[in-house]
């Protein structure tokens, strides 16, 4: 099994970029309508999610923890003033869900906004809003989110599994591009990102634990350090993870000195905004990978000491 030294610096430096380049998750009140104002909160909520994990599994050390907790109250105090920025793009677009996903795991963790509450409960009572036209993996992250909310999943989660890319359990040669993606997505919906490894059909694992080798071994020889990660998560969702040393040494070799982590092959060069736009995601899917690679490895040491 890998060095979990190695794993845990993947995520001790990627958090360490992340707090330097704290800015970078900006908002953009005045972008043209045609892009569209919600846009720049994913970043935010993809922020907020990793650092719920880091405080559930209790593996970071105090450097990291402190990081994380001072990311969360930039973002919530800086970027989303206080959460009065959700408020507002809920009254841009009253329909979307992107205000309450970005604001749940704030919520998990302590933060409080009413009107975005008030907001979904209302939303959730609309059959329109469980008709939302999304794709099938997205359905299922919103009604796993309605779950921790504390509000009945319309659909119920049991329900979606079936219309997924995932349950079909695809031939493994056509998962690629934005297919993986859908596949990693179900699984860490499936598993509330990691915290419920039963939460997968016996199927759905014993077929990802057959192909996720093949799948990993694949992107590491293509240099895709995003998806890359992203498997790597996958694995750490597994019943049984696998913690591959080779994949593992290969994706913290792409990580630059100051925790960066590149999307495919070598970092981009240019306007900083636009680096951070392509390498902030790799960066905590990194960090991600690492949190809960490193937790499923001290568990394996503990049960093998006991």
């Amino acid at each position: 099994m890998t060095d979990t030294r190695l794993i845990h610096r993947v995520g001790a430096d990627a958090l360490e970029w992340l707090w330097a380049h704290r800015d970078g998750f900006r908002l953009e009140p005045d972008v043209d309508p045609e892009i569209g104002f919600l846009e720049r909160f994913k970043p935010i909520g993809e922020l907020a999610l990793i650092c719920t994990v880091l405080f559930r599994e209790g593996v970071a050390g105090s450097r990291q923890a402190q990081l994380a907790r001072q990311l969360l109250d930039h973002t919530w105090r800086e970027t989303l003033d206080g959460g009065r920025m959700l408020v507002r793009a809920q009254r841009v677009e009253p329909f979307s869900p992107v205000p309450f996903e970005v604001y749940l795991p704030f919520k998990e963790l302590g933060h409080s906004q009413p009107e975005i509450e008030h907001a979904t409960v209302l939303n959730h009572r609309l059959d329109s809003w469980a008709r939302l036209p999304v794709t099938p993996t997205r359905r299922l992250g919103l009604s796993a989110f309605q779950r921790r909310f504390g509000l009945t999943a319309r659909p119920p989660e049991a329900d979606l599994v079936p219309s997924t890319w995932l349950a079909g359990t695809p031939e493994p040669w056509t998962v690629e591009g934005h297919t993986a993606y859908d596949i990693t997505h179900t699984v860490f919906h499936l598993t509330d990102w990691g915290e419920n490894p039963g939460g997968l059909p016996p199927g759905v694992a014993d077929y990802l634990a057959t192909w996720l080798p093949v799948w990993i071994d694949d992107w590491l020889d293509l240099q895709r350090w995003d998806l890359l990660g992203e498997l790597l998560v996958v694995d750490a969702c597994l019943p049984r993870p696998a913690l591959d040393e080779a994949a593992w040494r290969g994706f913290a070799a792409a990580q630059q000195p100051d925790g960066a982590m590149p999307a495919v092959r070598t970092m981009p060069e240019g306007d900083p905004d636009t680096v951070f736009d392509v390498v902030y995601h790799p960066t905590l899917v990194a960090a991600f990978a690492s949190l809960l690679a490193t937790s499923r490895a001290l568990a394996e040491l503990a049960h093998t000491a006991s």
